[in-house]
């Protein structure tokens, strides 16, 4: 199972030049039921609108700039997304 960044982590996506913050992991694309594994938003502006959302693959990194917040509870959320469990509350 591969690792997720944790929220607050600032990345460069490989196709982009601008920073972007993530504030989601596993997300569903409501137009096209596609699973996405990260939503972010342009950093330092923050979230706009969903015009300026950004949905993207881990693959699609082509550099992690930051590396958000990690605590016990995040330790907790990747453990449980490694087991595949449900991690919504």
């Amino acid at each position: 199972m591969k690792e997720f960044l944790p929220l607050g982590s600032i990345v460069v996506l490989k196709k982009g030049t601008k920073k972007i913050m993530i504030f989601g992991r596993i997300q569903i694309q409501v137009d096209t039921g596609k699973l996405w594994d990260y939503v972010g938003c342009l950093y330092p502006e923050g979230n706009i609108n969903e015009k300026y959302t950004y949905l993207f693959n881990h693959e699609d990194i082509g550099r992690i700039e930051f590396k958000g917040y990690i605590d016990e509870e995040e330790i907790q959320f990747q453990e449980r997304l490694r087991n595949g469990k449900d991690f919504h509350v």
